[in-house]
């Protein structure tokens, strides 16, 4: 299979591209900026394609997207860049997701990295400060890459669409004391990107470990799911279009 993986240059990102690769899959792997490719390395000299572009930039996920649109379809996107804090947070944590989503051709699975902190999230975009100007809030930007997961899940039935809880792992974001385990952190999202069991062949679920868990309440909530939805389109000119329209 041909996969995607964003924000693929450490963390669990990188550790999803080495597993993947060395099972024979052909790897795309994403850097968010010159200096960060030299840490790919290692990936494209095994044969992985690299892209890179930085998130908050939305000209540059166009030129992403064209990019891959020109080369071998995708077969699955794992959205996995991500960041804690700032005013890159809901440009990279959702608009990003949501953009490429919109624009690529082909991928008939998409999974996307959410966390439990996205209960603690506010289901209202009335002030969401989706430029960047100002910090936005990490656990609503993974509220909305949750519910668009699940939207996605609704709008398009012939693609496979599912958001992941890694855990509160070791990594750059996570920080050396988190008490979650890295190995299995990056298992289910490589799982759901790539296997024909039953149960990773289902869409529209939120997953911990393996396991679907309940999400918040609103994720499931389609009138919340379309005003997210059409505040996105809105504040991109780019508009997540179901099977039919495309």
């Amino acid at each position: 299979m041909r996969i995607l993986i964003t924000g693929s240059a450490d963390g669990l990102g990188r550790a999803a591209a080495e597993t993947l690769l060395t099972a024979g899959h052909d790897m795309v792997v994403h850097a968010r900026n010159s200096r960060r490719t030299a840490t790919l390395d290692p990936l494209t000299r095994r044969g992985a394609t690299l892209v890179v572009g930085d998130f908050t930039d939305r000209e540059a996920v166009h030129a992403i997207a064209s990019e891959l649109n020109e080369q071998p379809p995708l077969d699955s996107v794992i959205h996995n860049a991500g960041v804690w804090s700032g005013p890159a947070v809901m440009p990279t944590n959702i608009i990003a997701p949501y953009l490429l989503t919109a624009l690529l051709n082909g991928p008939k699975r998409h999974v996307y990295l959410s966390s439990s902190s996205h209960f603690g999230g506010h289901a209202s975009l009335k002030d969401v400060d989706w430029e960047g100007r100002r910090a936005g809030s990490y656990e609503d930007s993974k509220l909305f890459v949750t519910t668009l997961a699940v939207a996605l899940a609704r709008l398009r039935p012939d693609v496979l669409s599912n958001a992941v809880d890694p855990g509160w792992v070791p990594t750059r974001m996570g920080g050396k004391g988190a008490p979650d385990d890295l190995e299995q952190g990056h298992r289910t999202q490589e799982w759901l990107a790539t296997s024909d069991d039953k149960e990773a062949l289902t869409s529209g679920r939120y997953w911990y470990h393996r396991q679907p868990r309940q999400p918040h309440e609103v994720v499931a909530d389609e009138a919340f799911q379309d005003r997210l939805l059409q505040a996105l389109a809105k504040e991109t000119s780019v508009t997540l279009r179901d099977r039919d329209q495309r």
